[in-house]
């Protein structure tokens, strides 16, 4: 829905295309200045129709991350501290019973005769043992937060609430609703009947809203149904009002859901529950004047808050693509790099052969030679091996034999041992 809004509110002027077109947060304000009052039975009828003119904090920039921050460190403040008793899960004289038992040395309960003697104690690991790092009460519970930035959250709260897309997206029923911002008489302050208030909410279109909120009254899953807060139930209408003591306040606080607060104490939890933008907020038409008083505009200071100025927007267009492709920005920023400058992948030489190539022109001579000579070398040995696998035949074998015994004949007739008897004996051979 947010997003729909911005494209809406950043459209373009058919009629007049160069004049600038206002931010997101500057669409409304720009094209409706003023604000139609609602009446309410008990208004006196005119032929004129009342209308107040928009104050300039609805004109704020809208700024979901300030609002979470300041919203989460707000509710800390409502916090109350707790903790786990000082003594709880050492209320025994347990000792350990050291080492030789083939147990672990976890302080035991003394004594003897039931289960707990003998059990682990003390320890966060065993039944009954105190918790690991047990709640202290001096935790930091509390949170500080800057002024300006609470002020700033605050009047993005409720520049939000003006934004019907933003209020839609946040789940409030705003179909039957006139216009937003929703200002009606101040005759609603001197309503003091919770069935008044309810007549004043249908006759502004709001009770779809207040319906809402009272059908989704359900009970709480978990724990927190025993520690009062047993009921839950979504949000329903803020209502604003300026007079301090009005009756309202007491007509309005019974309908579940419908929240009541006063302009001058206009509170972020109300005004964005959740941290989320965009609350469905009545205001009277004494409130929403009161409203340029108390936050002031973009030139002139607060009355009520010192030297304080509304936070102006960023930007003044939102349209991003329009500021980029306008003529203005074209004219001024360098041409489009059509030349697209690739890295080259350094290869290694020793792997790749046009790469040694391009470093030595000789080595492909190198290569092919060695590849000769291993070639070579190959057919050589397989020769040699077939040559010495061939088998001989009977011929072969027997002149083999016959040239092995005639060396052996001419070995001993040349050897100098014939004159030894005893070795010629030992041979076998007679002179």
């Amino acid at each position: 829905m947010l997003h729909f809004f911005l494209l809406l509110s950043c459209t373009p002027d058919t009629e007049n295309p160069s004049r600038p077109f206002l931010s997101p947060t500057m669409a409304a304000a720009a094209a409706r200045p003023l604000v139609t009052v609602q009446a309410v039975e008990s208004d006196m009828s005119t032929d004129a129709t009342p209308t107040a003119p928009l104050p300039d904090v609805m004109k704020a920039p809208l700024r979901p991350d300030i609002v979470t921050y300041v919203h989460s460190n707000i509710s800390k403040n409502s916090r109350q501290p707790y903790a786990v008793s000082k003594r709880a899960g050492h209320q025994t004289s347990a000792e350990s019973w050291g080492t030789g038992r083939a147990v672990s040395r976890i302080p035991r309960v003394p004594g003897g005769g039931t289960h707990r003697a003998g059990q682990g104690a003390f320890g966060n690991m065993c039944r009954g043992g105190r918790m690991f790092a047990p709640t202290k009460i001096w935790r930091r519970w509390h949170r500080k937060i800057n002024v300006n930035q609470k002020r700033f959250a605050t009047v993005s709260a409720i520049a939000a609430t003006a934004i019907p897309s933003l209020v839609m997206a946040r789940g409030h029923r705003i179909e039957t609703v006139p216009e937003l911002p929703l200002v009606v008489s101040d005759a609603v302050e001197s309503v003091e009947k919770t069935s008044s208030a309810i007549k004043v909410l249908k006759q502004i279109g709001a009770y779809a809203d207040a319906e809402k909120a009272r059908d989704s009254v359900s009970i709480r899953p978990g724990k927190g149904k025993m520690r009062n807060r047993r009921y839950v139930n979504r949000k329903g209408p803020l209502i604003v009002y300026a007079t301090e003591g009005a009756k309202l306040v007491k007509a309005f606080r019974n309908i579940p859901g419908v929240d009541v607060c006063h302009v001058d104490r206009l509170n972020l939890l109300k005004l964005a529950p959740g941290g989320h933008l965009g609350r469905f907020v009545v205001w009277t038409k004494s409130a929403l004047e009161k409203l340029d008083a108390i936050y002031g505009s973009f030139d002139k200071p607060s009355e009520k808050k010192r030297n304080y100025l509304l936070p102006r927007p960023k930007m003044s267009n939102g349209d991003l693509a329009r500021i980029i492709n306008s003529d203005e920005i074209q004219s001024v920023v360098r041409p489009t790099k059509k030349e697209v400058k690739r890295g080259v992948l350094k290869k290694n030489p020793l792997k790749n052969l046009n790469a040694m190539l391009k470093l030595n022109p000789y080595a492909k001579a190198a290569r092919r030679m060695s590849l000769l000579a291993e070639k070579q070398r190959a057919e050589a040995k397989e020769n040699k091996l077939a040559k010495k696998r061939k088998e001989l035949s009977k011929e072969e074998l027997a002149a083999i034999k016959a040239s092995g015994r005639a060396f052996y004949k001419t070995m001993i007739s040349d050897s100098d041992y014939t004159e030894f008897e005893n070795f010629s004996k030992w041979l076998g051979v007679s002179q």
